[in-house]
């Protein structure tokens, strides 16, 4: 019989890549997604639909009870909140629930996979050094500070077969945040937010899945690793690759930090009585101006013997070839 995997924010676009992988690697798989959740694009993958009710642990154990699943991979969260209680209340007392669950099982679990974020560790103040697992923690966003937390609550539930995966920022099809400076580019523009020099680091989504559904099949428990494509990239070559794959000249600037961080106040103002966050907010322009979000993957290298197969040129050029092929650029 195959082994059962529970993939949770299945519908998302991590999600939606991590139930290709596991339906590659010969699971039965099942997707948990909201009642409202858009489920169109894996309407035709081989999968079993599942809702659970996250804020009740005793509900959460039934649904966990009735499947019997070998493994959980949890994906689900939110990326965009109002509020600080609100991250919290998603991204690290959910979690907690799911995890809490767990341990009313007859079937033992046989791994628990965290789908954290390297925003939990924060970015570096200087451009000296790469981010390592055991980085002491200085998110500098709610949501970094919510996974962190989230992090926290898993390592002290007891007998959790825990491995932590904090995936840097990850790009590939179906992606909307990145996306949104490829159809810049695509118009000719060029934008960035102050002179500054900054390291970044990138993983490809497929990159992402496979690692994470690897870490499943192997006797690694309580660890937590840092994941990027294993190269530290200049704040240009995002865009200088983007430009060449889509043979587009631009119109480069920089705008000044103060006025682009009073149009995220403005922002924010203007969309605090809506249920939806600006792309540009005051919690994105800490992430945006952080010096460096160098990434160190030599652990996670040596573990599970993880090989990066796309650098940023390479995942760039499968990406854009999608978002081309789907009319999104």
């Amino acid at each position: 019989m195959k082994k059962k995997v529970l993939i949770t924010g299945a519908s998302g676009f991590v999600g939606f890549h991590l139930l290709n992988e596991a339906i590659a690697n010969d699971l039965e798989v099942y997707a948990a997604v909201r009642p409202n959740s858009k489920i169109q694009h894996l309407q035709d993958l081989p999968i079993h639909f599942v809702h659970l009710d996250f804020t009740s642990v005793e509900s959460l154990t039934a649904a966990l009870t009735d499947q019997a699943y070998d493994f959980i991979i949890h994906a689900a969260g939110i990326t965009k909140a109002k509020t600080e209680s609100e991250y919290n209340k998603v991204n690290a007392e959910y979690t907690r629930n799911l995890a809490l669950a767990t341990q009313a099982l007859v079937k033992p679990l046989e791994k628990f996979v965290f789908v954290s974020s390297l925003a939990a560790l924060g970015p570096l103040k200087s451009l000296t050094g790469e981010i390592k697992d055991d980085a002491v923690a200085n998110p500098v966003t709610n949501y970094g500070k919510s996974k962190l937390l989230a992090e926290a609550y898993l390592k002290d539930i007891k007998n959790l077969p825990l491995v932590v995966i904090r995936p840097t920022a990850v790009y590939g099809p179906r992606e909307k945040d990145i996306f949104i400076l490829f159809k810049s580019i695509n118009k000719g523009l060029e934008p960035y937010i102050g002179k500054f020099s900054q390291q970044l680091s990138f993983i490809y989504v497929e990159d992402l899945a496979r690692i994470i559904v690897m870490a499943l099949g192997t006797q690694l428990m309580h660890k937590s690793y840092n994941v990027s494509d294993g190269q530290v990239y200049d704040r240009y070559a995002l865009a200088q690759y983007t430009k060449a794959l889509l043979q587009k000249k631009t119109f480069k600037f920089h705008l000044p930090v103060a006025s682009v961080d009073a149009l995220a106040s403005l922002m924010d103002f203007l969309y605090a009585k809506s249920k939806e966050t600006p792309a540009l907010n005051k919690e994105k322009m800490a992430e945006l101006t952080a010096v460096n979000w160098a990434c160190n993957i030599e652990n996670i290298q040596k573990d599970l013997g993880y090989m990066p197969k796309y650098n940023l040129a390479q995942g760039l050029k499968e990406t854009l070839s999608w978002y081309k092929s789907n009319h999104w650029l």
